[in-house]
């Protein structure tokens, strides 16, 4: 029974990738057999293939679908710590630059964007700066783009400014009301949300920080090297690489492009050319 599904799976993935475009066939296996499992169950579909014969003969079923594949999982300043050695370490290298870009790969629904933002305006280098926010979830972008999020997290997200070294009061950039906490709009007048696939996109700008965290840990090997290589074009000379706690560049093809700049935090640099 499990060689069946293992087949179905694959026959699912693939037909996604031909119909829809989406690629999640180098995703690690065991976590897209975990959620598409989720989604089965969830969405009470008997079997895989009875998933994939409604995804492919019902377009709205995709996003609900996409639920499951794309991680929804995220806080705002998350692992404070690295929101700190970024505000400590990095900042001070990129105030040299007249002008930064910055690219969220894998942005979720917006938590590390008003994050980022957040920090970038406190440093008072937000003016100089345009943020990329990419994800390949349509609805994650839309929420991320809306900047709304339950008021029972704010608690949450407020500890974790504090811990990263915030130098204002998060309640200074959203307003609360009905449950729910609706962060300022002017966080996201230098905001640029665009679709955008590690998988199957290219290069899009030259950037001076890519924080990328808690989305390549999903990859394969071959796949964290493409994106990895992504990441590297991208770069400007001597840019910064940001990645997720569980993650490294130690066994990546492209190692050697990258000087480890803040370890504990998983910040990397690229090297000269």
């Amino acid at each position: 029974m499990s060689e069946i599904e293992d087949l179905e799976i694959q026959l699912l993935l693939e037909a996604l990738y031909q119909r829809y475009h989406y690629d999640f066939r180098h995703y690690a296996r065991a976590s897209i057999k975990r959620r598409l499992t989720q989604a089965r169950t969830q969405l009470g579909f008997p079997s895989v293939s009875a998933m994939q014969d409604r995804v492919l003969h019902d377009p709205s079923m995709l996003p609900r679908l996409l639920g499951f594949l794309t991680v929804q999982v995220s806080e705002m300043f998350r692992d404070p710590s690295y929101f700190r050695a970024l505000r400590e370490n990095v900042l001070p290298h990129l105030r040299t630059y007249p002008s930064l870009k910055v690219w969220i790969a894998g942005c979720s629904t917006g938590e590390e964007v008003y994050s980022l933002a957040i920090l970038f305006r406190e440093e008072g280098l937000y003016d100089r700066t345009i943020f990329y926010a990419t994800d390949i979830n349509p609805d994650a972008l839309a929420a991320a783009e809306a900047g709304v999020y339950a008021l029972d997290r704010i608690r949450k997200f407020t500890e974790n400014h504090q811990k990263s070294g915030g130098k204002s009061s998060l309640s200074d950039y959203y307003t609360a009301a009905y449950g729910r906490a609706a962060f300022d709009k002017s966080l996201r007048n230098r905001v640029v949300f665009s679709d955008h696939s590690l998988v199957t996109d290219a290069v899009f700008a030259e950037m001076h920080l890519i924080s990328c965290r808690n989305v390549m840990i999903y990859f394969d090997r071959p796949l964290q090297d493409r994106a990895i290589g992504l990441f590297r074009e991208s770069l400007t000379r001597k840019g910064f690489l940001g990645l997720g706690s569980k993650e490294s560049l130690r066994f990546s093809a492209h190692a050697a492009a990258f000087s480890e700049f803040a370890a504990a935090e998983k910040i990397y640099q690229r090297r000269e050319p």
